[in-house]
């Protein structure tokens, strides 16, 4: 497959048969997860789902800051340790991602885990010229490496004159980053240059290092970290192994609230759970994937209910090719496979979900016709279902699914409510009707078949005005 390097700012070939590393940067644990970083966390989860769907070993790698000022300054004002602070977020994150059905990390390596290897990196840049000791701790030194500027496309001038620049007298340039800093309050360690804490930059070359090695396939992260944290981890990295970081840098565009960066200052940020407890996670996920990974998109209940609305008519689809009883001659085989090619060819070519999302409900809307008009043949149903379940599991979607003894309950009650409606008993039938709707079963009446949808139960599913089964045709 292809991705867009931002580095390069070309497209480069990800060999699937080979072993694939990526390293993505995770969350500062201070505070609850938002729908920003479930987009990137997201995007990067189906990437690997395609991969190893399409033979790929993959090793993923995803970090947790979890020295940072903003973790000190909460656990100050509640007048709690700063590990504590970490370990409850930590928590939090996971219980949130299990959710949103994102799959475990290879590992999830934390920065307070590897103080001692952050030591001895920075002990090598110092050795080799690039970092140098000072008054408040230890520098990277900018000038030394010459390529500085080159992802985020900036040069060392307009830097230098930039007002995004930490002020610090002790520094030989105000560009130099730090990559220890001294300190003697809050959590601190013993180093060769006093007590004090890593800086953010270095964690992630460190940890990248150890558990990828040097030269990886894909490094990944929201785009508000290529500057200046991913121009400063390729400054650390390259000057330490002597070797590209990474063959492609994948960076996943923002989520804004009416064309406005989240912030907390604003008051616009929408956390994950406020999310994943109004629209599930499967609304989420769709929501997440809806445009091209590189563009941001704008956080809107429009969007969101839009997602629902396809969730309904792809719930539709998993339980008509289920249930499809017919004989007939293929009817939509050459559309099922055209769909299957399309959803591929979308995320081989720059990981295009929005255009394999068209493919995925293309397929569901096909099907759903089908079985409308009473000739959805049991070859079409399963080898439509075969790569609908494919296409779902690679999107990480979740449909809610019965097992064998419910299954065989309620199939028994529609073939009840059937034999009533033909004996004119339309009283009793709606009572069934009513029982199934209890156990969140919905009915769908195809002439003189019926069946059944199991639905996923959502809370903003009033907001939708009708059934999204009258858009199924």
């Amino acid at each position: 497959m292809k991705i867009h390097d931002t580095l390069c700012g070309i497209r480069k070939d990800i060999i699937i048969s080979d072993m694939i590393r990526i390293y993505l940067c995770g969350v500062t644990v201070y505070d609850e997860s938002h729908i920003g970083h479930a987009r990137t966390i997201v995007v990067f989860d189906v990437l690997r789902r395609f991969l190893e769907h399409s033979g790929g070993i993959v090793q993923m790698i995803q970090n947790f800051t979890d020295i940072d000022d903003k973790i000190i300054r909460r656990a100050d004002a509640e007048n709690v340790t700063a590990e504590e602070i970490s370990r409850r977020y930590i928590s939090k994150y996971f219980e949130d991602f299990d959710k949103l059905n994102v799959k475990r990390a290879t590992a999830y390596p934390k920065a307070t885990e590897h103080v001692e290897d952050i030591i001895k990196f920075i002990l090598d840049l110092i050795e080799k010229k690039h970092a140098y000791t000072a008054k408040n701790g230890v520098y990277f030194s900018v000038s030394n490496f010459s390529e500085y500027g080159k992802l985020s496309k900036k040069n060392i001038e307009q830097l230098q004159s930039g007002a995004r620049v930490e002020i610090d007298e002790s520094k030989v340039d105000p560009l130099d980053f730090a990559l220890w800093k001294l300190a003697d309050s809050g959590p601190v360690w013993n180093s060769p240059w006093g007590k004090g804490r890593p800086g953010w930059h270095i964690e992630c070359s460190t940890m990248c290092a150890k558990y990828l090695g040097g030269h990886i396939e894909i490094h990944g992260g929201g785009r508000d970290l290529i500057f200046p944290h991913h121009e400063n981890e390729i400054a650390q990295s390259e000057s330490h192994d002597d070797m590209p970081l990474a063959k492609v840098w994948m960076h996943v565009g923002m989520v804004t609230i009416n064309g406005e960066k989240m912030s907390k200052s604003i008051g616009n940020i929408r956390s994950l759970q406020h999310v994943l407890n109004d629209w599930g996670p499967n609304v989420t996920r769709l929501f997440c994937l809806s445009g091209h990974y590189s563009k941001p998109i704008d956080y809107s209940e429009d969007l969101l209910r839009e997602s629902l609305t396809r969730w309904r008519q792809a719930e539709v689809c998993f339980y008509e090719a289920r249930q499809a009883s017919i004989k007939t001659d293929s009817s939509i085989l050459q559309d099922i496979r055209n769909c299957v090619q399309n959803f591929d060819s979308a995320l081989e070519n720059d990981f295009n979900t929005h255009l394999a999302l068209s493919a995925f409900f293309l397929l569901a809307r096909e099907v759903n016709q089908s079985a409308a008009k009473g000739n959805l043949g049991m070859d079409d149903a399963r080898a439509a279902r075969d790569e609908f379940e494919r296409m779902s599991e690679i999107l990480g979607l979740r449909f809610s699914k019965l097992d064998d003894m419910q299954e065989s309950e309620i199939g028994a009650l529609v073939s009840e409510r059937e034999h009533l409606r033909e004996m004119k008993c339309f009283e009793d039938a709606d009572k069934i009707r009513q029982r199934l709707d209890m156990m969140g079963i919905e009915i769908i009446d195809h002439g003189k078949k019926t069946t059944w949808v199991k639905r996923e139960k959502i809370k903003s599913d009033n907001d939708l005005g009708s059934s999204p089964n009258s858009e199924l045709g």
